[in-house]
């Protein structure tokens, strides 16, 4: 982190009672950023923390000037001060041109933010030529250059490659690459990790860092993970519900937080030192003493011990996919090669690895949504893999999977409650409509959702609870081995922290087994009896929770650890 993070010209960004209203319909508006003010130090990154809904990348939005006018409203006595001119007093077209050159931003989500019919060395050049004035030429020799510096493998031939040809981590570096193009002033990185894999995103938080220092850049870095702030922040400010709760520097906020709901965003995140029963959610710390609560917890176990009954037997499972190549020939891609494991009655198998590890394929295998090449998976005698459709039918109904995304994952034209039927209706469960109407309501209460949910359609709950709905359709087949398919990974960590005691209460309660498929290590740790790490579509180490989180024995397990953020 950057000592000198004061300026005697004073702080190149200065917001000042900033308020951002939306309308809602003629005569309904909701107030998003309710009079907030901070400011960006020259030379300085500065972290806005929050869930969301807080307003934090509303707030970025008004200092970029990308909020859509025909419904959004910033009130008149809001000022924005960037090098000490008022971004809001500008005409359209000198802001346009400011905010293209000395301010820039890296969204969240590459894969929208790119133009997926042009290259990306195109895409960047276009930036140099439009606010650089360069050539052709100069531009794409430039270019060549950015992606080097942003550390894309061999850019003289990435550069003529389309987005969709990229990672996802090689797509953030494109976008990283577009921002600092102009040599800005300000950067705003507004949640651009959130969806990486945790290597990944330790080198992209390195890169912004990296890029930080050698241009002397302010940076607006926005998150609702703490312990990636601790990493990469001078100063953090802290928002809930549109205003600022707290405000200080990194260590600060780390060691002495003044804010209970800062308290909470700390502890809600699984730790990698403890495993308390039951993680803290912002509820715990806004109603008090949950401090002494958490502190008070009893440690939850973990493990597997021999005599445990084996409720899945996987042996060499392995699953290619075939492509197209010249007029004839086709190519094989082995996404995973020969895995095999145990899982146990009531445990949970965590499988982790990186993007494109195969863990994904492991899980879609087991479920038939892919076609297994070779191998064999083994219930209670019977071979999933090898079944005809028709015998495997019932076991549809005992091994069930949540998937990555609640927002895909819901039918958006049925209501909660046709949703919860419907399996119910497909597989004959309950003698009539009136005790599956009783099983679902049931089964929204297990879930923590209330009754009226039932006649409610998926668009109006928030993601955590979307997933709660995505986990009561699953319980509607009383499965016994349920796949979670990075099933908390785009939540909140509240939220997150509220979906992981449900799915552990579950499992207490119903003795079912789980594999529990993610990126993030900290919360497999929290979760898992087991951990299967794979590495390009192989198991590369096997190991119960706590002994491959204290003495990893591949190295590529020690780089994933190595990885994790921890804060300060």
């Amino acid at each position: 982190m950057n000592q000198d993070s004061t300026h005697d010209a004073g702080p190149l960004l200065q917001v000042r009672d900033l308020r951002v209203s939306f309308r809602l319909d003629k005569k309904t508006s909701f107030e998003a950023v309710k009079g907030i003010s901070f400011d960006v130090p020259r030379n300085a990154t500065v972290a806005l923390v929050g869930e969301s809904g807080s307003g934090k990348s509303v707030s970025s939005l008004a200092v970029m000037g990308l909020l859509a006018p025909e419904n959004s409203k910033v009130d008149a006595a809001s000022r924005i001060l960037f090098d000490g001119r008022d971004l809001l007093k500008m005409a359209p077209a000198e802001r346009r041109t400011l905010c293209g050159k000395d301010i820039s931003m890296i969204f969240q989500e590459p894969m929208s933010s790119l133009n997926p019919v042009f290259t990306v060395g195109f895409q960047i050049a276009e930036v140099l030529r439009l606010h650089m004035g360069m050539s052709r030429r100069q531009a794409r020799a430039r270019s060549l250059a950015l992606l080097g510096e942003v550390g894309i493998p061999d850019p003289e031939r990435k550069i003529d490659a389309y987005p969709s040809q990229l990672s996802g981590g090689q797509q953030q570096r494109v976008m990283i690459a577009m921002a600092i193009a102009c040599e800005p002033k300000l950067l705003i990185a507004d949640e651009p990790t959130t969806a990486l894999d945790v290597t990944i995103q330790k080198q992209i938080m390195a890169l912004i860092a990296e890029l930080q220092k050698k241009h002397r850049m302010s940076v607006l870095f926005i998150t609702h993970d703490l312990a990636l702030v601790g990493e990469i922040a001078d100063r953090v400010i802290v928002m809930r519900h549109g205003v600022v709760r707290e405000e200080g520097a990194v260590r600060q906020i780390f060691s002495q937080p003044a804010d209970d709901y800062t308290k909470a965003l700390l502890h809600c995140r699984p730790n990698l030192d403890e495993r308390p029963m039951r993680l803290p959610v912002i509820d715990d710390y806004i109603a008090g003493g949950a401090m002494v609560a958490v502190a008070a917890q009893p440690q939850r176990s973990r493990g597997t011990q021999a005599g445990d009954v084996p409720v899945l037997v996987v042996d060499k499972l392995s699953k290619s996919f075939f492509f197209r190549e010249g007029l004839f020939g086709k190519r094989e891609f082995k996404a995973v090669k020969d895995v095999s494991f145990t899982l146990a009655r009531g445990k949970t198998l965590g499988v982790v690895g990186e993007s494109g590890s195969g863990k994904t394929t492991v899980g879609l295998t087991l479920l038939r949504l892919h076609q297994a090449t070779s191998g064999t998976a083994m219930f209670e005698g019977r071979d999933l893999i090898s079944m005809s459709e028709r015998d495997f039918m019932p076991y549809k109904r005992r091994i069930q999977i949540i998937f990555q995304n609640p927002y895909a994952s819901l039918n958006p034209r049925f209501t909660v409650g046709q949703i919860l039927l419907e399996p119910m209706r497909i597989h004959r469960i309950g003698a009539n409509d009136g005790e599956r109407i009783a099983e679902a309501h049931a089964l929204l209460q297990k879930v923590g959702l209330p009754a009226q949910a039932f006649g409610r359609y998926p668009h109006e709950f928030s993601g955590g609870q979307r997933q709660r709905i995505a986990i009561a359709r699953c319980l509607t087949m009383k499965p016994e081995i349920l796949v979670c398919d990075e099933s908390v990974s785009a939540l909140d960590v509240s939220v997150q922290a509220q979906v992981l005691n449900l799915l552990q209460d579950l499992q207490d309660e119903l003795g079912m087994s789980y594999i529990f498929i993610s990126h993030d290590l900290s919360v497999v740790k929290y979760m898992a009896d087991q951990v299967m790490v794979m590495h390009q579509g192989s198991v590369v180490e096997l190991a119960d929770s706590d002994e491959l989180y204290r003495n990893p024995q591949h190295a590529y397990t020690r780089t994933l650890l190595g990885a994790i953020p921890r804060g300060v």
